[in-house]
């Protein structure tokens, strides 16, 4: 990767070993235009049944974001509820009704809603985070189901940022969701970090987009967690969190180190940026039945020219929820610490 950011570019092996949008079967599916809640495709519930349909190219919704000076007058946070409801009773009893409150007024962006995002909104929004911007540019697919909270054979098609804000309103009617089907570059990164969040969250699959989202917060000063690969492993016990400067194994870690201390980030100290990882090797993948005769093809509802599609990577990786939930986890542990006070 060189040292300046080119947006949707992907580079090297580091984001194979994530967990996010990975496919292997050679159906296909077909892909109808939508709005942006991108309704099932072809109206059935279960799309992935029709077979050998060729996708069909779209626009690319993800870049059609409202600017960052539309975003700061159209978004307007409410104030944090006057008094506690008993549904954060036993959150109470842990953090406090003073840490409640720092919780509930905390704004928290989280780039990234796959394997690892959407469990971690789901932990925030239990935990009584008031302020979500969520942001995917991705709608789901079939193989998404063995690690997404949002994937469900009726929703495979639809935004899974829209889908994780219902999530999250039915847990926490007084939560403000804000859900953006948008892919993070250079062309949207000022719109997307428009309001500016207390708290971001980067579980990012692609690698230019992860090490440009890092490199802004850090340049903001916005606190900022990342995770990196919560695929190609079956141990959760080897999962902790350390300075980016401090990791080992983690292949995706040592591409955010190098490319990161190239822009002066982590080159002479720490990094400062927190980072949950592992240090339990990389399983290399078995070949399904389906790739044998064909090789890999994708069955996701994904437009043709997705800024990240599966046909992009070197490799497909296996990906496990006891995984990716458990990256998700301790990243919004760390996140409910900081807006807490109890960090």
């Amino acid at each position: 990767m060189s040292s300046s950011v080119q947006p949707g570019s992907e580079h090297g092996s580091a984001c194979e070993h994530s967990s996010d949008e990975c496919c292997g079967s050679d159906t296909r599916i077909p892909r109808t235009e939508s709005n942006s809640t991108a309704a099932v495709v072809a109206g059935t519930a279960s799309p992935e049944a029709h077979t050998q349909l060729p996708r069909q190219v779209q626009a690319q919704v993800w870049r059609a974001v409202a600017g960052a000076e539309e975003r700061e007058r159209s978004v307007r946070f409410p104030a944090p509820p006057e008094k506690i409801h008993r549904r954060w009773d036993r959150l109470v009893r842990l953090l406090g009704m003073d840490g409640v409150r720092r919780v509930q007024s905390t704004h928290v962006a989280v780039f990234g809603l796959g394997g690892v995002g959407s469990y971690l909104v789901e932990a925030l929004a239990r935990s009584a985070v008031g302020r979500l911007t969520l942001v995917d540019f991705d709608d789901v697919c079939v193989t998404n189901l063995n690690r997404q909270l949002q994937a469900f054979p009726d929703t495979v098609g639809r935004s899974k940022a829209m889908l994780l804000a219902e999530r999250v309103r039915a847990i926490n009617p007084e939560a403000y969701v804000d859900p953006v089907q948008a892919f993070f570059e250079v062309a949207t990164a000022d719109a997307l970090l428009t309001p500016r969040p207390d708290i971001v969250v980067d579980a990012i699959d692609n690698v230019t987009s992860k090490v440009y989202l890092l490199q802004k917060c850090v340049q903001a000063g916005i606190p900022v967690i990342s995770v990196t690969g919560a695929g190609a492993r079956l141990d959760p016990s080897r999962i902790r969190i350390d300075d980016l400067t401090r990791t080992r194994v983690d292949p995706l870690a040592r591409v955010l180190r190098k490319e990161l201390s190239r822009r002066g980030i982590g080159a002479d100290g720490e990094a400062g940026i927190p980072v949950v990882y592992s240090d339990e090797e990389v399983l290399q993948p078995e070949v399904p039945d389906w790739d044998v005769e064909s090789g890999f093809q994708c069955i996701c509802p994904h437009r043709e020219d997705s800024p990240h599609a599966c046909e992009k990577r070197r490799t497909i990786y296996g990906t496990a929820t006891f995984m990716t939930a458990a990256f998700g986890m301790l990243a919004a542990s760390w996140v409910v610490r900081q807006a807490s006070g109890r960090q």
